[in-house]
């Protein structure tokens, strides 16, 4: 099991957790940000235990959620509507045909894979001409020495942390798999720090480190959040 897979199997239920109290504004923020009209075919890779999904559930005619953690998926099928399924597989291979959603997301998964351009590239192939991609993930500061201090706190509070992007090189990504930018929101969130370790199960000498590393550079506790709407060209 990878590194990633691990950590989310071990901490899937306060996973789950944390998902359930966010559920209501995700949801909002969804309705608010993604133009449907009700009848699409909807993807969430890297699902977890539904997050997104569940979110778009009640604005289309179906979602399938996707993810390579069975623990976190046992959580989301105890959840499951009658227009949800979720799967195990691999966000990097998708199991399904050219165009078959009108609608393909990802919600914080792309700093969790080592190859981030393979999970787009994959969107961008299973959503239809016409259709629409989103993509939700933490951003890097364009600033390098406070990206690399960012980087080091999340690799000492969470092993499953790969990197983050810039906004600028996901815009090179997703131009790059012919996608279209529709519309944008950067928003900022503060984070409580033991809060914030507790959940991804961070302890020892990995908590104390990115317990130092806050003290030193309380801006790792502010995260910017980049939505994007795309047009899959």
């Amino acid at each position: 099991m990878s590194s990633s897979a691990d950590r989310f199997a071990r901490t899937a239920e306060r996973v789950a957790a944390h998902q359930d109290a966010r559920a209501e504004r995700l949801a909002e923020q969804v309705r608010d940000f993604v133009e449907l009209r009700g009848d699409e075919r909807a993807l969430d890779v890297g699902t977890g235990a539904g997050a997104l999904a569940f979110a778009l559930a009640p604005l289309v005619r179906e979602v399938v959620g996707l993810d390579p953690v069975s623990e976190l998926l046992e959580l989301a099928r105890a959840r499951t509507l009658p227009s949800t399924e979720f799967v195990e597989g691999d966000g990097t291979a998708l199991p399904f045909p050219d165009g078959a959603f009108d609608l393909g997301g990802t919600h914080r998964t792309l700093h969790h894979v080592a190859q981030p351009e393979r999970i787009v590239g994959e969107l961008a192939r299973v959503t239809r001409p016409g259709g629409r991609v989103l993509v939700v993930d933490q951003l890097a500061p364009d600033d390098t020495a406070v990206a690399a201090t960012l980087h080091d706190f999340e690799t000492a509070r969470d092993p499953s942390h790969t990197r983050l992007a810039t906004d600028g090189e996901l815009q090179e990504l997703f131009a790059a798999n012919g996608l279209e930018l529709l519309r944008e929101r950067h928003e900022e969130e503060r984070r409580d720090l033991a809060r914030y370790l507790d959940l991804a199960d961070c302890a020892g000498d990995s908590r104390a480190r990115a317990e130092a590393l806050a003290a030193a550079h309380p801006c790792v506790l502010v995260a910017s959040v980049g939505w994007y709407l795309l047009a899959r060209r």
